[in-house]
Formats: structure tokens, sequence, C-alpha cells
């Protein structure tokens, strides 16, 4: 069932999304050559307490870090470990909130950049699947209106990434989000059925739109004998982008900023 919010209940989610987003794009500055996975992982958490909010996704049951975090072929749910980044790796990290009764969930994926270079580098096609990514999660936003329905959000996303040449995972999909981590209705990134057959998108939902999507292939495998990191099956390079986003009588409001 699709849980509708009042302008109170999105107020507080605004906050837990404020937390997030300030505390994962601080993180994001700490991406760099030498870091370890788990340093960030512990970064995150520092930070997410001192801003008065709980790591969202320790309430998981069975999940104990703070982050997700998908290096390379890491499509998502990644455990943090002491792996430590390289110049050239393509790092997305996951993150939730939870602050007073309500989660926030987002994501963001960068590439490790040299620590000191004056040269401007040059664009290559990694630059390019990362750029795409991007352009589909601000497009994707941009369908989340009133009246319109999931599917719109799903086929923005979708024909941006395949256009590219690309292909969007089917088997993650965002989601609803609020009191649960995970809630109703599912937002895939590629239309399953007619748009019109899609749930209509009403004022007062709160849903984490995703583009999960692959350089490569559409499919993946469970990887690291965790139960819970998922990667390309081609092992090519896997990207993955989110935001919190309320729908309003004005629009969709981004809510993790």
């Amino acid at each position: 069932m699709i849980k509708i919010k009042n302008e109170e209940q999105i107020k507080i989610m605004s906050i837990s999304g404020h937390i997030l987003a300030e505390s994962l794009f601080e993180v994001v500055k700490h991406v760099k050559p030498g870091a370890t996975e788990i340093e960030l992982d512990e970064l995150a958490e520092k930070l997410i307490l001192e801003k008065g909010g709980e790591p969202g996704f320790k309430k998981v049951p069975g999940y104990h870090n703070t982050i997700c975090i998908s290096t390379n072929d890491v499509v998502v749910h990644g455990v943090p470990t002491n792996y430590k980044l390289k110049e050239g790796d393509v790092v997305g990290i996951d993150c939730g909130v939870f602050y007073k009764g309500f989660h926030s969930d987002m994501s963001e994926t960068v590439r490790v950049k040299p620590q000191t270079s004056n040269l401007k580098p040059q664009k290559d096609g990694v630059d390019k699947f990362l750029e795409t990514g991007k352009r589909a999660l601000e497009e994707g936003i941009k369908a989340a209106k009133p009246g319109n329905h999931v599917g719109d959000i799903s086929k923005t996303i979708q024909d941006i990434v395949e256009r590219q040449g690309y292909s969007v995972v089917r088997s993650l999909v965002g989601h609803g989000v609020g009191k649960e981590l995970h809630e109703d209705p599912e937002i895939p990134g590629y239309l399953v059925e007619p748009v019109n057959k899609t749930p209509v998108l009403k004022v007062g939902m709160t849903i984490a739109i995703e583009v999960i999507y692959n350089m490569g292939k559409s499919d993946v495998v469970y990887g690291n004998n965790d139960g819970w990191t998922i990667k390309t099956e081609d092992g090519r390079l896997s990207g993955l982008f989110e935001r919190t986003v309320a729908i309003t009588k004005n629009g969709p409001v981004i809510l993790t900023k």
C-alpha cells in the first residue's frame, strides 16, 4: 500500500534528507587514492551521528554498516572492506539516515581522481558513463509530477541510459521511502508495463528515485560471498545515482539536498 505523508512528516523527512546529503557529500570529498572503503564507512557514521541522525542502513536486519559501497563492478549493497581506493576507480556510495521515525536514502557515484595534478584531465568513456547516470536521475526527478505515473519516471531513465548504449539493471529498482526504508511503490528505471498501467504519482508520496545501470550488460550476480554484494556478471563498470523526492502540488521536491 502506498503511504501518503502530511506536511509535517515531509518536513521531518527533509531534515533527515539534509543530514544525509551533507554527510554523503562530505564523504565523497574523501574518495581519494589510498582511502579505504571502511574508513569512508566510519566517516559517514561519525558525520550522521554528529548531525543528530542515525545510520538508516544499520536498521536493516543483518546489515552492520552505515554505507553500501560499490567499487567498479559492484552494482549495489557492497559491504565496505579494507580495500584501498586507486586512481581511476569508480566508487558509488549509497547511504541512508533515520531521523524522528523517518528514513531518507540517496547515492552518488564518482571517479577517484589523482591527488595532485595541475592538468585538467581529458574526459573519456568512464566520464561519459557517469554523466549519463546523473542526467538520467535529473530528468527522472523532473518527471515526478503529480498526475504523472511511475512509468513516466521509468521511461525517462531508460531512454537516456539506453540511448548511450548502456543497460538498466532489471532486478533492482527504486522505491517508496518513509517510516520504512523500502515502501510501495516500486520505481523501476525501465518500463515494466505501459505507462498508464503504473501507479499514479500523488501529492504526499515520498519516493527514492534510483538510476542503477551498467556499462555492459544488465545481468548481475552475487559476489564476495558476503550475502549482500551484487556485481555485474560481465565484470564491467556499474553506476548508481539516487535521491529521495517528495511529490508536492508544485512538483517534485528533492529532500536529500
